[in-house]
């Protein structure tokens, strides 16, 4: 039989969601134009239909266009749905449907799979009621500056998902937990949480998706982690355990960065299934075309959020608030930003109100903020998103460290713009060195090995014909398209390897690693393994073992990274005489140690980097680098500078050569003793003045 509860009026127009009291559950949820209400509630996750139904009233339980009802004995765990009855007009965006339950927007959790009614209508996943409590045992954000931050980039699920994992838990949150002591060995301090927010597991008729949408772009829920990385699967359970994630990732000195997914949503275009917003205020949630019938598509996902409008920029600033208070995590990475800079019609704006007020809220204030600034519709606004409050992931630096490394003519000029912190980009604005997330792989695209293995991409398990994925990789394979047993095509490979990692922990900014890069993880030449969720994309724990001195190599510059300022400087490189020195913070030289013609083809290059006067390095840390880099496909000779000349110098290191001579200790390494040094093809040295 099903239950029955009386509810009666609460004075509690706010917040939205299901909110516990201490004898039940407020529910709050907005709609303009429905014209009537309905909560759906269940017993199990399996229920095909609702145990209870209950009305809004209209009357009592309408605050303008909040509908509002308190419901009685309704505690944590409790499962339910909302139903929206108005107008279905498409011409005018309204979507409407009775017979469609609908996902709350502010549901903390999710429980079970979507379910196909008789009739054909897609069914989400159930909300929860949940209670936020949890003990924290003081934990408080951890509040590392920007400019001392290292970030790593991990799947949750393919972080700990392979066999060679070893974990209690694979796949999960608590797997994550079990291996914080290798992120704390390898120095990282935050991890980059590929999407964490709900989005569909299986297909929306409840089966099995094909293909799968493993990378989590696809959100379904905003406010909820995801019930698939749980491993208890009670509904609710995933709170829980995201919270003790974050709760020991902190005790170990580790910061949670979450890629959010704030442009669109599941629901897709005028084709895709009615889950929630679509139901509920379908032309306040999703920028529309002029016959509102269709939907804006700068995401390429079908649909674009109007984050914009007042009500959705309300929710976005609720649901960044929620997972800083509730979750104590410590930044978001916004994905496609610059949907986020576009107004109610779709157009880019000047200091769009969403942007300027994330960087202005008082709650986000201890938080780190990073823009992905571009969309799918062509907008790019890397190094004009936003004020110094928001940094950005670097394409520019991406692209041309690749094509550097790879031997493209006239790039010294590029490399030695983004060694230096991206003055060009960020400088005129007052904008830091810190605001350029420097990376040379992400998870969109090739990993670190395949883009020294592959020509081009290899996307045919995709299932789009290789059509799919980015055409313009600045990779190259060195003779051979794929994994290689010729001694010659691994040593290179290696050594470009170790090159483009140089050049990306000792540039001025953040650097940004792959979880994987450092033991040579490969997606078999796929360069966009969405949709892979299988060993093409988990993590091969065989390869730490495997690469053990490559592991050992990137260790050592995390670590040195981190203990030297001279790298991590919170201003742009000049070459200006510093103030309390004789030198410049930095000195370019050609090989012939003469002054660098930038617009030359040539491409060798070596610079003497000054640590920070003692104004700036009171402690006396900063050390004074000089590093050669020879990307060229012959042999070098590099004469050395008189500046270089005057000083006690000793290898620091030497990507050319095998572990462990290619990183040394500060002061261990073999001494500068010649006016002249020869540098193997493709390979970089750096020294260092103890």
């Amino acid at each position: 039989m099903p239950h029955t509860h009386t509810h009666f009026q609460f004075m509690h127009a706010l917040p939205y969601g299901a909110v516990v009291h201490d004898h039940g559950t407020q529910f709050v949820v907005f709609s303009r134009n429905a014209t009537a209400m309905r909560l759906l509630l269940y017993d199990d996750v399996d229920d095909r239909e609702p145990v209870e139904v209950i009305n809004f009233d209209r009357e009592t339980d309408r605050w303008g266009d909040i509908w509002s009802v308190f419901v009685p004995d309704i505690s944590p765990g409790q499962l339910y749905h909302l139903q929206a009855e108005g107008p279905f007009d498409p011409d005018r965006g309204l979507r409407f449907s009775p017979h469609s339950r609908l996902v709350d927007p502010y549901a903390r959790a999710l429980a079970g799979t979507f379910q196909s009614s008789d009739d054909g209508i897609t069914r989400p996943p159930m909300c929860v009621v949940v209670d936020d409590y949890f003990d924290w045992e003081g934990d408080r954000h951890l509040r590392r500056d920007l400019s001392e931050t290292v970030i790593y980039e991990l799947h949750v699920r393919g972080f700990t998902q392979h066999p060679s994992s070893g974990v209690e838990h694979p796949g999960t949150y608590l797997g994550v937990i079990e291996k914080i002591p290798y992120l704390q060995s390898l120095g990282v301090t935050a991890v980059e949480l590929m999407p964490v927010h709900e989005f569909p597991m299986t297909g929306f008729d409840g089966l099995p998706d094909t293909p799968h949408n493993y990378w989590g772009y696809d959100p379904l829920a905003f406010f909820a982690p995801h019930r698939g990385y749980a491993f208890d699967q009670t509904p609710g359970g995933q709170v829980r355990e995201f919270k003790e994630m974050v709760r020991q990732l902190h005790q170990a000195g580790i910061e949670v960065l979450l890629d959010v997914v704030l442009n669109h949503t599941c629901e897709g275009n005028h084709e895709g299934p009615t889950l929630g917003l679509k139901g509920l205020e379908n032309p306040v949630y999703y920028l529309l075309e002029d016959d509102g019938r269709h939907y804006k598509n700068f995401s390429g996902c079908g649909n674009s959020v109007n984050g914009n409008h007042p009500i959705v920029r309300e929710m976005i600033f609720h649901c960044l608030r929620h997972w800083v208070h509730n979750y104590h995590v410590d930044g978001f990475r916004f994905d496609l930003a610059s949907i986020l800079s576009r107004d109610r019609y779709g157009n880019l704006v000047a200091n769009p109100p969403l942007v300027e007020a994330i960087a202005e809220d008082p709650l986000l204030t201890d938080t780190k903020i990073i823009a992905e600034a571009w969309d799918a519709a062509g907008a790019y606004q890397v190094g004009s998103f936003g004020d110094d409050r928001w940094a950005e992931w670097n394409g520019r630096f991406r692209d041309d460290v690749r094509g550097y490394w790879r031997g493209d003519p006239e790039l010294r000029g590029a490399l030695a713009t983004r060694l230096s912190g991206s003055a060009d980009l960020y400088q005129a604005a007052g904008r830091p060195p810190y605001c350029s997330i420097n990376f040379v792989t992400s998870h969109d695209g090739f990993t670190l090995n395949d883009l020294v293995s592959y020509n081009d991409k290899h996307n045919l398990a995709n299932g789009e014909e290789n059509c799919d994925g980015e055409r313009n990789n600045y990779s190259y394979n060195y003779g051979h398209e794929g994994p290689s047993d010729d001694e010659d095509i691994e040593s290179v490979r290696l050594r470009q390897i170790k090159n483009m990692l140089t050049t990306l922990l000792l540039s001025q900014g953040v650097p940004m690693l792959v979880a994987g890069d450092e033991c040579r993880r490969s997606q078999q030449g796929n360069n966009n393994a969405w949709c892979q969720d299988n060993e093409i994309s988990w993590f091969d724990w065989s390869l730490v073992e495997e690469n053990a001195a490559l592991l050992r190599f990137v260790r050592n510059l995390v670590h040195f990274r981190r203990a030297q300022p001279t790298v991590r400087r919170p201003w742009f490189l000049t070459g200006e005489r510093m103030e309390n020195r004789r030198i410049a913070d930095v000195s370019w030289f050609d090989a012939e140690a003469g002054i660098v013609d930038w617009h030359s083809v040539a491409s060798p290059i070596s610079c003497l980097l000054a640590a920070p006067d003692e104004a700036q390095d009171p402690e006396g840390r900063g050390k004074d680098l000089f590093m050669l880099m020879n990307p060229g496909h012959e042999a070098e000779r590099f004469r050395v500078p008189k500046s270089v000349q005057r000083k006690s110098w000793n290898l620091l290191i030497d990507t050319a050569a095998h572990s462990p001579e290619d990183f040394f200790g500060i002061g261990e390494g073999p001494e500068l003793a010649a006016f002249s040094i020869e540098l193997p093809k493709r390979s970089t040295r750096v020294y260092i003045r103890d």
